[in-house]
């Protein structure tokens, strides 16, 4: 009896090693076949309208690295990024240059190959360390892979070795401010500013001065409204408007959001803005009239709606109040404030 079941517990474990091995021949074969359809499936792509007269010259003059390029912007063009990495990786193969290494990384993203990209972007900064935008974009990956200190030190790596290019400053204040570290972004676009004082890096400044109620901002945006080349000044004149008015100056807010308006009628947020001033003086009437004036600007902006929501409601009219408010929600369903609106309606 003991033999006997030896016996079968052997044919059984046999039999199951044959199974396992005639499964992974099936996939093997399977693989090799998949791989096989793959590769007869981008020779037909390539061989055929748009690709098929590069590729033909490809196989003309197969060190010609315009032809690899010419071809993998083409498949870019087209969403085949799988085959688009061939060609950019072919074309930095034969010459590495700045040009397609910004490509390639950009390729290697889309494809979800980081780890290529990062190695990529740091063989091409040690080649040209000058280069601000392999800097910027190995920073930025860095951000998009959830690791913000690397980001960091990036930036300041590209600091050490050119502390005198407001642009580092500045790419590092916008990364810092994304993350939330205003004063660490307040001083590196202060430093952008000292170094190249031009109106986009002075005017991201004035942002954050202006949302951190830090009075420098008065003096910063009447700089930038004197040396104005750019057509900034609606944005200035906003900014200023919006610190007098949090800091409860509404004069001189209202003076602000009105010049903002005389200088662009169609800038829905200075109705805003001014409509909340108007909203916090108890001029509720007037303050109606500028947020159905916004509304008419722009009926899609959800705040237009949602202010004259709350105009309606404080005058007692419920049903515009309700109203309002959703439509506010049908143009952002996000809103919670209107949310909150219609709620207190229905108690």
């Amino acid at each position: 009896m003991d033999l006997k079941k030896t016996y079968i517990t052997q044919m059984k474990r046999w039999f199951s090693l044959q199974s396992l091995l005639l499964v992974g021949l099936l996939c093997w074969l399977g693989s090799c076949h998949s791989r096989t359809n793959e590769k007869e499936s981008a020779e037909k792509i390539l061989s055929s309208p748009p690709y098929a007269g590069l590729t033909d010259s490809i196989r003309q003059f197969p060190k010609n690295q315009d032809l690899y390029m010419q071809r993998a912007v083409l498949l870019s063009q087209n969403d085949k990024h799988e085959l688009a990495m061939l060609d950019y990786k072919k074309a930095w193969e034969l010459k590495p240059e700045q040009y397609i290494a910004t490509q390639y990384v950009s390729n290697l993203m889309l494809v979800n190959k980081p780890d290529e990209a990062v190695k990529l972007l740091k063989e091409s900064i040690a080649k040209w360390p000058e280069n601000p935008n392999l800097h910027r974009r190995l920073s930025e990956i860095y951000a998009q892979l959830g690791d913000p200190q690397k980001a960091i030190d990036q930036y300041d790596e590209w600091a050490q070795q050119d502390s005198l290019n407001f642009e580092v400053w500045y790419e590092k204040g916008v990364l810092l401010a994304k993350l939330k570290d205003t004063p660490a972004a307040i001083q590196s676009l202060e430093r952008s500013y000292k170094v190249q004082p031009i109106n986009y890096n002075g005017l991201a400044l004035a942002s954050l001065y202006a949302a951190t109620l830090n009075p420098k901002v008065i003096t910063l945006c009447d700089e930038l409204i004197k040396k104005d080349t750019t057509g900034i000044i609606n944005d200035v004149l906003y900014l200023k408007g919006s610190f007098y008015s949090d800091t409860k100056q509404y004069d001189k807010a209202m003076e602000m959001f009105n010049q903002c308006i005389s200088h662009d009628w169609k800038f829905t947020d200075a109705y805003i803005e001014k409509g909340i001033v108007l909203y916090d003086l108890k001029k509720t009437d007037s303050a109606l009239k500028v947020f159905t004036m916004a509304a008419t600007v722009s009926n899609t902006n959800a705040d237009a709606w949602y202010w004259m929501a709350r105009c309606y409601e404080v005058q007692g009219k419920k049903e515009l109040a309700q109203v309002n408010y959703e439509r506010a929600l049908a143009l952002d369903k996000n809103f919670q404030e209107a949310r909150e609106g219609l709620k207190r309606l229905k108690k």
